[in-house]
């Protein structure tokens, strides 16, 4: 089910973090994240996210 055009997209924050935090650096590391609701943003491309059940 998606979500309503009048929200917007949803990501929470602390993975947000993560993903900026990777990105300043110069290592390539594995995001661990248990939010399967968040949507992927376009400056997540080239990031790897490992989603736990």
């Amino acid at each position: 089910m998606g979500r309503s055009l009048k929200k917007g997209p949803f990501v929470d924050e602390h993975l947000m973090k993560k993903v900026e935090a990777a990105q300043g650096s110069d290592k390539k590391v594995v995001i661990k994240t248990w939010s399967r609701r968040s949507t992927i943003f376009p400056n997540f491309v080239g990031q790897t996210i490992a989603v736990y059940d």
